[in-house]
Order: structure tokens, then C-alpha cells, then sequence
């Protein structure tokens, strides 16, 4: 067996950094803290957090006046913020900027008298956020079908976003398809899919061609991990979304494949490293890292927490 082993894969800049932002709000205000969603898509993650104390939470009415409450990397609709300000509640907010930047431009676009069609998943944490920044501007749209029964006319002003994890391919038709029912649409003037979503889809596209299956470290609720998994199998190639090797089944193996490795963008790399330490025990499997892009953006903590850690002589990363 071989082993290609994707890069990159894993922690994004955004998931680093509200991991980052939990982690440093534990060490100034203790235990517990609430966190609205899960802090990123992940298992994993959200299990070790759990053990430490914190507390994820489906309403802002949940967590007692007064408490610590870090809004998670998808972002929050702003109804959200006032809940959270009218209870007193000492808010962190650890969204990742990218999708800041998709709020902004909701924002910028419902303003001019746009009416929003926002490319995405139906009920992901990040839709409901952007979706709450002009509840009334927008319309959800997933596939390209559902372009053909939008209400517009031809004298409505219309903008299009994306949620930033979704399938490059599977967004890319869509929009060709909102072009072409509607000319006049207009779109940010850069892709909103994420830079990292974007790099471990183009590794998979490019190792796949190489690969008899892949294995894709991520939790079942995160979208970009689920694209990796779906970008493969359009390929014809055997594809698993597991969140750990114990998930991993020999009855996929026969002992002599090349198995292509990679990690959604909220997968720890422990997880990873369980998975070719499995593979190598059963099968002999030698490993070839096989590095796509370089990655070095980097987001630094929100202003606040990094005054308040300043001020307390933490230490930051």
C-alpha cells in the first residue's frame, strides 16, 4: 500500500484562530464558558473543549446573565449580538474574517436595494449567520435547478454570495447559471470561497488521479470536508468522510492501493497522523507527502482578547 498524503490539509487560518480565541479565554476567565454552535465543525475539537469545562449552546437564552460567550468561526446574525448584549453577556467574537468579509458585503449590497441570492447549504451555521445580516434581501438558492424557479424579473437588482466552504465546481455552475438568467447580476469582485477550501479541493482533484481511494478526516457536519469526499467520488474514486481510524473499515482495503489522505479544514492533525499510523500497522503502507500549495496566512486573535491577554502577561501564539 501507498500512502499520498495531502498537503495542505487541516486547520484553516480561521480555525486555527478561534481555537486560538478559545483556548486564551479559558486561561483568563476559567470555566465554564459558553460558546454559541460548536466553535468549528469538528468532533474532536468540540469533545476536548467540552471536557475542559466549556459549554455549547443553541440560544443565547441558554447561558446565564453575565456569563463569557465566544461566537464561533461561522459568525452570528446580528439579532444574535443584541440577545447577547440586552443579557449583559461578556461576548468574544472569534469569526473567521472571511466570512466577516461575506457579512460586509450582505450588508453593502441589502443597502443598495439588492436583492441577495446567496449560494449555500440549507440550515449550515454559516448561512443563518449570513442571512441574518438582511433577513429580507435574501434568497437561498443549492443548486443550479434552483436558479431556473427564482421569482426575479428582469427589472430587479440582484447580487449573488456564496457561503465560503462549499464545492468550487458546484458553486462555479450555479453562478454560470444566475448569469445567464440574469445578465445583469453582480457578484464580490473576488471568489468568497476560502482560500483553504479551495487548496485542499484542488489537492484532491489533483491526487485523486492517481488514487484508488480516499480517506477524508473531517466531522460529517462540515461542509468542506463533505466536498472533498464528494469531489473524489465524481471522480469514480472510493471516497470515506471519518472523524478517526476507528471509524476506518479493512473491508475497504485489499492491501496493494494507493490511499490518498487528506483532512477538511477543522480536522485535527492527530486524527491524520491515527490514520497512516493504522494503515502502516495493517498494511505496510509507505507514505509520500504530497505538498499542492503552500499555505501561510495567519489571523490574529480579536483586538479585545489580545489587550486583555496583554494586560494579564499570557502568552499568545
Amino acid at each position: 500500500m501507498k500512502i499520498l498524503l495531502a498537503s495542505p490539509r487541516g486547520f484553516c487560518a480561521g480555525v486555527n484562530m478561534a481555537i486560538e480565541t478559545l483556548e486564551t479565554a479559558i486561561r483568563l476567565h476559567g470555566t465554564p464558558i459558553y460558546v454559541f454552535h460548536e466553535i468549528v465543525h469538528n468532533k474532536h475539537v468540540v469533545d476536548r473543549f467540552t471536557r475542559e469545562g466549556v459549554v455549547f449552546v443553541d440560544a443565547v437564552e441558554e447561558v446565564p446573565e453575565g456569563a463569557v460567550l465566544l461566537f464561533s468561526a461561522h459568525g452570528v446574525a446580528p439579532e444574535i449580538r443584541r440577545v447577547a448584549a440586552e443579557r449583559r453577556l461578556q461576548a468574544i467574537d472569534a469569526t473567521c474574517p472571511l466570512v466577516t468579509k461575506v457579512h460586509l458585503e450582505a450588508i453593502k449590497y441589502a443597502k443598495s436595494g439588492h436583492r441577495i441570492v446567496l449560494i449555500g447549504h440549507e440550515g449550515h451555521d454559516e448561512v443563518i449567520g449570513t442571512i441574518g445580516q438582511a433577513p429580507d434581501a435574501f434568497t437561498l438558492v443549492e443548486t443550479p435547478d434552483d436558479v431556473d424557479s427564482l421569482p426575479f424579473g428582469p427589472d430587479d437588482r440582484l447580487a449573488y454570495l456564496t457561503q465560503t466552504t462549499l464545492s468550487v465546481d458546484d458553486a462555479s455552475r450555479i453562478i454560470i447559471r444566475l448569469r445567464e438568467r440574469f445578465p445583469a447580476i453582480v457578484g464580490p469582485p473576488k471568489d468568497d470561497i476560502c482560500y483553504a477550501t479551495q487548496n485542499r479541493q484542488e489537492a484532491v482533484r489533483i491526487l485523486a488521479a492517481d488514487a484508488d481511494i480516499v480517506i477524508v478526516l473531517g466531522s460529517q457536519n462540515s461542509s468542506n470536508s463533505q466536498r472533498l469526499a464528494e469531489l473524489a467520488r465524481e471522480r469514480g474514486i472510493a471516497a470515506h468522510l471519518i472523524d478517526g481510524a476507528n471509524e476506518i473499515d479493512p473491508g475497504w482495503f485489499r492491501g496493494h492501493e494507493t490511499v490518498v489522505i487528506t483532512a477538511g479544514a477543522s480536522a485535527p492533525e492527530s486524527v491524520v497522523q491515527d490514520c497512516v499510523t493504522w494503515l502502516r500497522d495493517r498494511f505496510a503502507a509507505d507514505v509520500e507527502e504530497r505538498s499542492i500549495r503552500e499555505e501561510d496566512v495567519y489571523f490574529p486573535l480579536p483586538k479585545e482578547l489580545r489587550a486583555a491577554a496583554t494586560a494579564a502577561r499570557l502568552p499568545m501564539a
